[in-house]
């Protein structure tokens, strides 16, 4: 009797199937600028015809460690908008629009359940992005992941403009710096609050019972801070700013400078990437933050110099625009769903490697 691929590890009839529930969530989120269906070898695109002196912007990322999450709650239809998000709002700082997005699923054992509600969840994101998912990759590796586990990167393209494309060479001196929201802690520092919260790893059971805090709460514990359990408010999907910052773009022009997206390293380690050589970022971090920074904070505990280079610390992103057009911007942001803020502003000084001082 001959062995076969299912044998092996490998269910072709359930990745056939994956890929015909894939279909209609990727033709919901098509754009004019697509030519072909999801099923060919690759996608095809067409550059948007009103974009003079077109650039095309790419970027890749995954979601990291808040994938334990989803294994453990048993809830994977939101994972995929965090990965759209944490590409897109990428591909957006350089002033581009979305055009199309691609992931990969990998897993040891195909769960087609499983991968739909994930991919369902990246075509929730592609239509709050406004870009077109146009095809991915599902692989089924037999001994390379843990029984129930999967693994998730992204890939989104955009366009720009040469002529307005956003970034350290337009920022001036005296811009203002306006704060927009995250929805939490997106989908970076995991690791962190999760060895502080659950006690996740065996280093935390290392570690002294003085350093320990409140280490092992469960994800299905309401915590009254919250007012939802821990699971779900470590689940909150990460913010897509695409719609905004366009309306932003849209509304202030050449008066829209710069956009950074707080990701790993914090405000303190990506604002200096999209500001000059000279600049200082004068910012005040005395808003209101989300409930669960304060718990990760106190629980560590962690001292606020490790939670500014871990964490975003309820900022998302940040826009870099004329200071005549501070409260202008606000308004814009505001009016597209947002919560924006004044942050601070930036004075250029000197030839030093730009950086962030906290009032």
């Amino acid at each position: 009797m001959s062995v076969t691929y299912k044998q092996s590890g490998v269910d072709i009839d359930a990745a056939e199937d994956l890929v015909a529930r894939i279909k209609p969530l990727a033709a919901a989120t098509r754009v004019p600028e697509v030519v072909d269906d999801v099923g060919g070898f690759a996608g095809l695109v067409r550059l948007p015809s009103d974009i003079p002196d077109p650039l095309l912007v790419s970027g890749t990322d995954g979601v990291g460690t808040k994938l334990k999450l989803a294994f453990a709650t048993g809830k994977h239809d939101t994972i995929g908008q965090d990965l759209v998000a944490m590409c897109v709002n990428d591909v957006i700082t350089t002033g581009a629009r979305p055009l199309y997005f691609l992931d990969y699923f990998g897993c040891g054992k195909l769960d087609v359940s499983v991968a739909e509600r994930v991919i369902a969840g990246i075509a929730d994101g592609c239509k709050i992005a406004g870009c077109a998912l146009i095809g991915g990759e599902t692989a089924e590796l037999p001994g390379m992941y843990a029984d129930g586990e999967y693994d998730l990167a992204g890939f989104a393209v955009g366009v720009v403009s040469a002529s307005k494309v956003l970034g350290p060479r337009r920022v001036q001196d005296g811009d203002a710096l306006i704060a927009i929201a995250s929805s939490g802690l997106h989908s970076n520092g995991y690791s962190l609050a999760r060895r502080v919260l659950e006690g996740d790893g065996s280093s935390a059971e290392a570690a002294p019972a003085a350093a320990r805090g409140e280490r092992g709460r469960a994800l299905t514990d309401v915590v009254p801070a919250l007012g939802v359990t821990l699971g779900e408010a470590l689940l909150t999907p990460t913010r897509i700013y695409a719609q905004a910052t366009r309306a932003l773009s849209e509304a202030l022009g050449s008066q829209l400078h710069a956009l950074c997206h707080v990701t790993g390293g914090g405000l303190i380690g990506n604002l200096p990437r999209v500001l000059p050589r000279g600049a200082i970022a004068d910012v005040r971090l005395d808003h209101e933050r989300h409930p669960l920074f304060e718990l990760i904070a106190s629980d560590g505990p962690v001292a606020e110099e490790e939670m500014r280079r871990t964490f975003n610390l309820g900022i998302g992103m940040v826009a870099v625009v004329a200071a005549s057009a501070a409260e202008r911007a606000i308004s814009v942001l505001k009016g597209a769903g947002e919560h924006a803020w004044s942050l601070g502003a930036v004075r250029l000084e000197g030839e030093e490697p730009a950086r962030v001082e906290v009032a």
